[in-house]
């Protein structure tokens, strides 16, 4: 049986009430007693369970999670997971908040970390920018004591405590090799759009990419990234302008969230025979890939996200460990012929219950 407080007073000599207050470390304890309530403690390998401790005061815990704003569906999906969480958090002793920044901008990103630790809130999940502006309000963050987890793109080495999302990497190599071996022997360059370079996992999906695709046995050429900054309408003109310059172009990998410009611009431009594969399944890239237009779809739980940032802060600021294998995000790969049901079939792509 695990030691109690009664064991812990008991041994000691002392009232519940003065063990209470060793254990929440507040004053009104002379130094003797302290030490003699602290040896009981560790004669009697008691753990204590924060969780517990929390319950009973009724602890309520202020999560906000930092996201970035404009047409980008999975960051939309983001947002419905963490309202939609947000509708149950009460039973769960947290409020969660959503705070969005324009997309890309470090400085907004950093300013919305600041006023996040000026309310003292219990946990910080950001969608993280690779600037030393948003290290350093990270850095804050860790001094004022508020766990901060990077979201879908990472800042390891920033100081933060954990990164939920993907394995970008690897994701990558996933998204190589499938192009590598869709196109065979086929001659031509492969574009590739993102959204921004300044984003880990931007960088980190053409990494990969790059060393599966150079792995493959017949060389082929990368035209340099274009950089769609996640916006439709300059998505669609980079890709437009790339169909009409490059006759021979054999690939498209679409690493950011400019597939609706993308698609648009295979659309207009009709006809030719390539190989699209990007990331996330939307409508719009569930109805690209039903017609054809992309191959492939590589897919993260925006929901198991939003859930596993919630138990890792919550963890975090109880000081209790974190579950890895309960928090790690799957990587789905979807093609025409094993798309799961639809919303309007009464469920939804990549709400598991992880």
């Amino acid at each position: 049986m695990r030691p109690t407080v009664h064991d812990i007073a008991d041994k000691a000599g002392v009232s519940l009430a003065t063990v209470d207050r060793v254990l929440n470390g507040r004053p009104g304890v002379r130094g003797v007693t302290r030490a003699r309530v602290e040896a009981a403690i560790a004669a009697l390998g008691y753990v204590r369970d924060v969780a517990a401790a929390n319950l009973a005061k009724s602890r309520v815990y202020p999560l906000v999670f930092i996201l970035p704003e404009g047409d980008n569906p999975f960051m939309r999906g983001l947002e419905a997971e963490v309202r939609r969480a947000g509708r149950h958090s009460a039973a769960e002793r947290t409020r969660l908040s959503v705070v969005t920044v324009p997309a890309f901008d470090a400085a907004a990103l950093a300013a919305a970390i600041d006023a996040a630790i000026a309310e003292a809130v219990s946990g910080i999940a950001a969608v993280a920018v690779d600037a030393p502006e948003v290290w350093a309000a990270i850095g804050r963050a860790r001094q004022a004591g508020i766990p901060f987890v990077t979201l879908v793109s990472d800042l390891e080495g920033s100081g933060r405590d954990h990164f939920v999302g993907v394995d970008n990497i690897a994701a990558g190599r996933t998204a190589g090799s499938l192009m590598g071996r869709f196109l065979g022997s086929r001659q031509g360059p492969v574009a590739v759009l993102a959204g921004s370079m300044r984003v880990r996992d931007h960088g980190e999906r053409l990494e990969g990419f790059l060393a599966a695709m150079s792995a493959m046995p017949a060389a082929r050429a990368i035209l340099p990234v274009l950089e769609g900054q996640d916006d439709p309408d300059l998505s669609f003109s980079l890709i437009a302008d790339c169909l009409a310059s490059v006759p021979d172009l054999a690939g498209i990998y679409s690493l950011g969230a400019g597939n609706r410009g993308l698609i648009a611009a295979l659309a207009a431009h009709g006809g030719r025979d390539i190989c699209v594969i990007a990331h996330e399944l939307t409508a719009d890239t569930r109805a690209a890939l039903e017609t054809g237009i992309i191959d492939v779809v590589l897919n993260q739980d925006a929901g198991h996200e939003v859930r596993s940032a919630i138990r890792v802060l919550r963890a975090k600021a109880d000081g209790l460990p974190v579950i890895a294998a309960q928090e790690r995000i799957r990587l789905d790969i979807f093609i025409k012929d094993n798309l799961p049901a639809g919303p309007d079939e009464d469920e939804q792509p990549g709400k598991g219950g992880n």
